[in-house]
C-alpha cells in the first residue's frame, strides 16, 4: 500500500502543476496549485483562526462544481492579494467559469502568519502578494522545489524553521494520491526536541530522515512545546499573545479519482488526520488549519466502498509525511529566528 508516485509529490496526480514565488528579504512567499482542467474540490477548516477566500463556493451544497487554481500564501490577511495574481495569470490564459461573455477564473485562497519572523516586511502602500502570485503560476510545473520555498519560505514550527512539504501515494485501486503543505503551526512537529518526526510510522524510506520514533521515549514528548513558549521574552505581555497567535498549517490534499463535491468534503476531512498525526498540538485556537480537496478524475475510476476507506485513510498517512517532508527540506537563512532541522543534534 505505501509506494509513493514517481516524484513524490502532489503533482504526480495527473492534472496538477504547481510554482513557487519568494521574496528572501521579506522571508515570505507564494505557491499557486494550477488544475490543467477544473476540479472537483472540497475544503474543511479546523483551526480556530483561518485566513480564506473563496472557500464558502466549495461547500457541497453551493453551485460552483469544479474550481482552476489553489493558493497558498505567507503574509497573514495581506497574502490574500495572492489569488488576484494567479487569477490575472490564469485570465490572460483565458481559463475560467464563462458568466454573462466573461471567463471568471475560480481561484479559493488560504494564508498563514509569517510577518513576525525576521523578514523585511516594510513593503510600501501595497503588499508584493499579488505580484507574487503572477510569479507562482507561470513558474507552475510538475517539479517544485520543497522546504523554504514558496508559501514556506517564511514558515516556523515550534523550535525549528518550518517549509513548503508534498508527498504522493499509489494505491492498489490504481488511484494516485498527493499533498501540498505549507507547514508552519505553532506545535512541533518532532518528538520533543529530538531529530524524530512525529510521522515516522508512515514514511516511506528515508524521505524526512529515516530515523524511526525514539527508543526509550523522550521525557519532554508529553510537552506542549509552542513556538514561542520557549523563547526568552522581554516585551509586552500584548506582544507575547500577538505571537503565539502568529501559526497556521495549510495544505491540499488531491487525488486523480472520480469523486463529487461531498466526496472531496470527505477527503478535505480525513486529510486532517495526517496534521494529528504529524503536530503536537494542532488545530489550536492559534492556527488557522485548513486543508483544500481536490479530484482531477483523470484517472477514470469511481471507488468502491473498500477502495474509498481506503484513499481516506491513505489522505491522512499522505498528509503527514508532506508536512514532515516541507520542515525536513527546510534551508537556513540570513536573519533566521529558528534552526533548521538538518541542524538539530
Amino acid at each position: 500500500m505505501f509506494r509513493t508516485g514517481p516524484r513524490n509529490l502532489i503533482t504526480d496526480v495527473a492534472g496538477l502543476r504547481v510554482g513557487n514565488a519568494a521574496d528572501a528579504r521579506l522571508k515570505s512567499g507564494v505557491t499557486a496549485l494550477l488544475c490543467d482542467e477544473p476540479a472537483v474540490a472540497g475544503v474543511q477548516v479546523l483551526g480556530g483562526a483561518p485566513g480564506t477566500r473563496e472557500t464558502d463556493l466549495l461547500e457541497p451544497q453551493n453551485s460552483i462544481e469544479a474550481i482552476h487554481a489553489v493558493v497558498l500564501s505567507g503574509g497573514s490577511a495581506f497574502g490574500l492579494d495572492a489569488a488576484s495574481g494567479v487569477q490575472a495569470a490564469l485570465r490572460e490564459r483565458n481559463i475560467g467559469v464563462e458568466v454573462g461573455g466573461f471567463r471568471v477564473p475560480i481561484v479559493p485562497a488560504a494564508i498563514l502568519f509569517d510577518l513576525r519572523n525576521g523578514g523585511d516586511k516594510d513593503w510600501g502602500r501595497y503588499p508584493p502578494y499579488r505580484d507574487l502570485g503572477y510569479e507562482a503560476a507561470q513558474a507552475a510545473a510538475a517539479d517544485f522545489a520543497l522546504g523554504t520555498a514558496g508559501a514556506g519560505t517564511g514558515a516556523l514550527t515550534s523550535g525549528l524553521k518550518g517549509g513548503l512539504g508534498s508527498a504522493s501515494l499509489l494505491l492498489e485501486s490504481g488511484v494516485t494520491i498527493g499533498a501540498l503543505a505549507a507547514v508552519n503551526p505553532t506545535g512541533s512537529v518532532t518528538v520533543g526536541r529530538t531529530r524524530h518526526f512525529w510521522a515516522a510510522p508512515f514514511e516511506i524510506g528515508d524521505e524526512f530522515g529515516g530515523l524511526g520514533y525514539p527508543s526509550p521515549m523522550p521525557e519532554d514528548a508529553r510537552r506542549i512545546l509552542l513556538k514561542f513558549r520557549d523563547r526568552k521574552f522581554t516585551g509586552k505581555d500584548s506582544d507575547r499573545q500577538a505571537e503565539t497567535g502568529g501559526n497556521t498549517t495549510i495544505a491540499v490534499i488531491a487525488t486523480d479519482a472520480v469523486l463529487t463535491k461531498a466526496a472531496a468534503k470527505r477527503l478535505a476531512i480525513s486529510a486532517h488526520d495526517g496534521f494529528v498525526r504529524a503536530i503536537w498540538p494542532t488545530h489550536t485556537p492559534a492556527d488557522g488549519d485548513l486543508v483544500f480537496a481536490l479530484a482531477t478524475g483523470r484517472s477514470g475510476i469511481a471507488l468502491s466502498a473498500d477502495d474509498a476507506i481506503d484513499l481516506y485513510a491513505a489522505a491522512g498517512a499522505t498528509m503527514a509525511r508532506a508536512i514532515s517532508r516541507g520542515v525536513h527540506a527546510a534551508t537556513s537563512a540570513d536573519g533566521d529566528l529558528f534552526p533548521v532541522w538538518s541542524s538539530r543534534q
